[in-house]
């Protein structure tokens, strides 16, 4: 943490868990028996309970998006160039809700958590979730906070996903909605890309078909590949041109197959770390999670008859290096959110960091973002009067 707490921050928080009893039923067909959710808040909720902001996090993200949790801190929360006092997010106006979604592994219910039924681990037999599952859980959670309705909702990446599902299953219970770096499905390519990490997972030996932890074991090459596989698709070519070139570690070619260029020891460094981090069967549910989520595939394939019910503004945020989901897909939605009529800006994002470009520092992003909160902060203020 830095040696000076910066205005701007949150400070230090402390994450919190709930407690649900109540099943709650899954997309797939099963029922979860009770479950916790882990979440943090920044800012005060007012009397009326109108400010709340919820935050939907990303494939790897979870709770922590703002603040330090101990004076030992490096970094701060994930979102936190963009959650403060004075940021676009500014929690001197609004209560900010960020929860760990199921089958996550900071906290919340997911594979590494005791299933009641056993006495062990859940494991693979965890059930497969849905961003719809994910949205009735903080629905729940939202409930318990005494949150009827959210001042806004925002995310990015699965974020987005969260965000648009939010919009379409309690279009009364969100009153803006912005969907940044997202898309409305995933093309076959993408589909292909989160294959591919899933194989390198599961063809790992200590993998034991998910029951690691009772071997002992953990698929770290596995989920090493899977997190490099990822990583490339988070970059641009041109920030990765930027960065490391062709750049060589030595002064020379050693002729073998060690690192020898730049981009491959920041790639095996980025793989390892995640492997120590991060648990391999939610890294697999999650993935799943990504591949689902099509809420036009119930009307036959139109997206604006899915978006028809929704009833809040949308901010939809795009960035042009973006190959992930590229600004293709947050076109479509902004053109089947007007052909459904519905109140929608979008931005097209100039900046050469791809995909990570939603979680970095950038004027025309804080810009937009920042106009679209204070309105509707303005929007909220209005009504409250």
């Amino acid at each position: 943490m830095p040696d000076t707490m910066p205005s701007t921050s949150v400070g230090l928080v402390t994450p919190r868990t709930e407690t649900f009893e109540t099943p709650l039923a899954l997309a797939c067909g099963k029922e979860l028996p009770g479950f916790e959710l882990v979440y943090e808040t920044y800012g005060e909720l007012n009397a009326d309970a109108s400010n709340a902001v919820l935050v939907c996090h990303a494939l790897s993200g979870h709770h922590h998006a703002a603040g330090y949790h101990d004076l030992e801190d490096r970094k701060p929360g994930w979102w936190d160039a963009y959650i403060g006092p004075g940021k676009s997010i500014d929690t001197r106006r609004f209560f900010v809700v960020c929860v760990n979604n199921l089958g996550g592994c900071h906290g919340s219910t997911g594979p590494q958590s005791i299933n009641p039924a056993t006495g062990q681990n859940w494991g693979p037999a965890f059930p497969l979730v849905t961003v719809e599952d994910w949205v009735h859980s903080q629905a729940m959670l939202a409930d318990r906070l005494g949150i009827e309705r959210f001042a806004a909702i925002v995310g990015g990446s699965l974020g987005g996903m969260q965000v648009l599902q939010w919009a379409i299953t309690y279009p009364d219970r969100l009153a803006n909605a912005a969907v940044i770096a997202a898309t409305p499905k995933l093309s076959a390519q993408n589909i292909a890309f989160n294959e591919v990490a899933r194989q390198a997972i599961r063809s790992d030996p200590d993998f034991h078909d998910g029951w690691y932890e009772q071997h002992g074991t953990l698929p770290k090459r596995g989920l090493k590949l899977a997190r490099m596989i990822g990583h490339i698709t988070y970059l641009s070519e041109h920030s990765m041109g930027t960065r490391f070139g062709r750049d060589l570690r030595t002064d020379s070619l050693n002729y073998g197959y060690d690192v020898e260029f730049e981009v491959e020891s920041y790639l095996r460094y980025q793989g390892d770390a995640f492997s120590t981090r991060f648990d391999a069967n939610t890294y697999l549910l999650m993935t799943k999670a990504l591949d689902y989520f099509d809420p036009a595939s119930l009307h036959q394939g139109d997206l604006s008859k899915a978006l028809a019910h929704t009833r809040c503004p949308f901010l939809i945020v795009s960035f042009t290096t973006d190959w992930r989901f590229a600004p293709a897909r947050s076109r479509e939605l902004a053109n089947a959110l007007m052909r459904a009529k519905r109140p929608v800006s979008y931005a097209n994002i100039d900046s050469p960091f791809g995909h990570d470009a939603f979680l970095l520092p950038n004027d025309r992003y804080e810009a937009v973002f920042t106009a679209f909160m204070t309105r509707a902060y303005h929007d909220m203020t209005r009504r409250a009067a």
